[in-house]
Parts: structure tokens; C-alpha cells; sequence
């Protein structure tokens, strides 16, 4: 009896401290906090980029403006003879009308996509200069995990942080100085 308490004691305590462990090392970890849209807004290559992005919206905006022109033209003509047509051409015309206001469409969700896919582009060059001047950061300060202090909305994530750790742990204005700016 005393041999079955001892063996029970010991795995008491052997389970005690594999539960502890995980806990220990998490006290451990070194967590920062970076502000990725400060560092960008800040980099001279951004209004480089979205210059080439206003250049890009504007010329796509004018195919549709034209596009819309042509449809609206179209669609004044077709009114105005509305009342003199047959049947079939009546039937003909409007088919044509809704081709063209298909098409319309589908070149505005098709400008969509190629304007998100141009930011992509030529934002992905800068996005990799400060995720390298992050890693940089990190691994100089021995940080086990970076976090994003805001989403691509700007949306907050880290509500709240005290002085001392944002001193010892907001890597922003280091990843500024390690890019140079």
C-alpha cells in the first residue's frame, strides 16, 4: 500500500511539472509589435508607386468612361427609333443593347481585378524590404514572434500596450532605421 501512495506521489508531481514546463518557456518568449503601414507610408518608393497606381486607375477609368459613352449612345439611338421598327428588329436591337451592357460590365469587374493585381505588383517589392527589416529587427532583439499592431483596414488589433513594453517592444522605428528611413 505504501509502494501504490509513493508511486502515485511521484507521478503527481512528475505530472506537475510536465504541466509547468510549458508554462515557464512561455514566460520566456519575447513577443514585438511592428506598425508595417507606418513603415510603408514612410518609404520614399511608395509615391513612386502610387503614382503608378493613380496613372493605372486613371487610364482604366477613361476606357470605361468611353465604353459607357458608346452604350449610352446606343441606347439613345435605339430610343428614338423605337416606335418605327419592327418586331424583330425591336427584338434584335435590344439583345444587341444588353451585349453591350454585358460587356460593360464585365470590362468594370475586369478593371477591378487588374487594379488589385497592379497594387499587388508593385507593392510586393516594398512589402519584402520590410519583412526582411523585420526579421533583421526581430532576430537583433532576440524576438520569438512579431505581431501586426493593425490590419490592411487600418483596423486596431493590439488595443492596448503599457509605456514600458511599447519602449522595449514597438520595433517600428527600428525597422524605419534598418531600410534607411
Amino acid at each position: 500500500m505504501k509502494k501504490v501512495y509513493t508511486l502515485g506521489f511521484i507521478f503527481l508531481i512528475a505530472i506537475t511539472t510536465l504541466m509547468a514546463a510549458p508554462a515557464v518557456q512561455a514566460q520566456d518568449m519575447k513577443i514585438g509589435f511592428v506598425e508595417p503601414r507606418a513603415v510603408l507610408e514612410r518609404m520614399p518608393e511608395m509615391k513612386a508607386v502610387q503614382q503608378r497606381l493613380q496613372n493605372f486607375a486613371e487610364r482604366k477609368q477613361n476606357e470605361l468612361v468611353q465604353k459607357e459613352r458608346e452604350l449610352q449612345t446606343e441606347v439613345e439611338l435605339y430610343q428614338q427609333k423605337v416606335g418605327v421598327i419592327s418586331e424583330q428588329a425591336r427584338q434584335t436591337e435590344e439583345e444587341r443593347l444588353n451585349a453591350m451592357d454585358t460587356e460593360f460590365r464585365q470590362m468594370q469587374q475586369q478593371a477591378q481585378q487588374e487594379m488589385a493585381q497592379q497594387r499587388a505588383e508593385l507593392m510586393s517589392p516594398l512589402l519584402e524590404q520590410i519583412q526582411g527589416a523585420i526579421d533583421t529587427v526581430a532576430a537583433s532583439k532576440g524576438l520569438d514572434y512579431v505581431l501586426n499592431t493593425t490590419t490592411s483596414a487600418g483596423d486596431v488589433i493590439i488595443l492596448y500596450v503599457s509605456p514600458e513594453v511599447r519602449e522595449e517592444y514597438d520595433i517600428t522605428d527600428e525597422v524605419m532605421v534598418e531600410l534607411g528611413i
